[in-house]
């Protein structure tokens, strides 16, 4: 399974209306060379360089998606692909206190941020607001593919 973006190449600069303190827009995310057996997608994009600067990592977004056969599409090499439908899309509260997408916002340099994806064999039942430990603890058993994108920003 593949994580990729149209916004950022893996291991490059989040641009900046992504960050927290600008814009911050959520960047446009698929999933490729999934599982067919996929139920549910999560993603989990977090700050593992904030341990430093805050004593943990920091969570900014959580999120899952079920999906029907009529939201998977095949891209120009006969791959599937998938974007989380907004119609089926709940979405967990980061460590900024909101519920959705909270965008970098380094407090001390460069950070790099992991996105990472899962595909799950199951349908996952968890209220909007979840926290991440609620969302692995969810996910055990049920985890049938993993990737991870990464990208850097800075101030």
């Amino acid at each position: 399974m593949e994580l990729i973006s149209s916004d950022f190449q893996e291991g490059g600069e989040i641009p900046r209306k992504f960050g927290y303190k600008y814009e911050n827009e959520e960047p446009d995310l698929n999933f490729k060379n999934f599982p067919s057996e996929t139920k549910t997608f999560v993603l989990i994009m977090d700050d593992p360089d904030a341990m430093k600067a805050v004593g943990k990592v920091w969570v900014h977004s959580l999120y899952y998606s079920w999906y029907d056969d009529a939201e998977i599409r095949v891209d120009d090499n006969g791959a599937p692909t998938a974007q989380p439908p907004i119609k089926s899309l709940w979405e967990g509260k980061n460590d900024f206190g909101e519920i959705g997408y909270g965008g970098p916002a380094p407090p001390d340099g460069r950070h790099t941020y992991i996105f990472k994806g899962y595909a799950l064999d199951t349908k996952l039942d968890l209220a909007e607001g979840f926290s991440k430990q609620e969302l692995e603890d969810a996910m055990k058993g049920y985890i049938i593919d993993e990737a991870k994108l990464t990208g850097t920003f800075a101030p």
